[in-house]
């Protein structure tokens, strides 16, 4: 069993027991795909003293954020902010020319240094990941420590799937299993 020596690089996704944290045709104006906003009712529980509100507040907690471009274009940029002005590193492909990303944002191409920034600028707390093509890319770089999976009871039948074909397994770890309203939340630790 291994722990990070430093703060986590911790996944957060919503999934369906299928493995989608998107539904079918997922793009501007319909950011979640068809029938993916299933996947986030509990957050309609989220301020509440019960496990969603827990879930919720450790969230916000963290110090960083890192996401993927395509989420974070998705998500309208968050205006340059997503919690708190935390920092936020976007994973990319290629940086256009001209492109000023808004607040704190600040894009990377290389998969090693964004998450070691992303640490230093987290300080002590949590490094919070948003997409599944980031949390890929941190996989196979050996940079993701924990993954926070809200499974919600549905079957989606197709869309964006967290995962795809890999080289090999990964061992995870079951750290903690939470019952929340229309969710579970299970927490790994990926094992190296």
């Amino acid at each position: 069993m291994t722990k990070p020596t430093t703060a986590p690089i911790r996944l957060y996704m919503s999934m369906s027991l299928d493995g989608f944290v998107a539904g079918v045709d997922d793009r501007p104006g319909q950011e979640l795909g068809r029938g993916g906003g299933r996947l986030f009712n509990w957050l309609d529980d989220r301020m509440s003293p019960g496990v969603n509100g827990q879930i919720y507040d450790e969230a916000l907690a963290t110090g960083a954020l890192i996401s993927g471009r395509r989420t974070f274009e998705l998500a309208g940029r968050w205006n340059g902010d997503h919690h708190d002005g935390v920092p936020i590193h976007v994973l990319t492909h290629h940086v256009d020319e001209g492109d000023e990303p808004p607040g704190t944002v600040k894009f990377h191409t290389d998969v090693v240094a964004c998450a070691t920034e992303a640490r230093a600028s987290a300080g002590d707390r949590a490094v919070m990941v948003h997409g599944a093509g980031a949390a890929q890319a941190l996989l196979r770089a050996g940079q993701l420590d924990e993954l926070e999976i809200h499974l919600v009871p549905v079957l989606l039948g197709a869309g964006r799937r967290l995962f795809g074909p890999m080289d090999g397994s990964v061992e995870l770890q079951l750290v903690r299993q939470l019952e929340g309203a229309d969710a579970t939340h299970l927490r790994f630790r990926v094992l190296r």
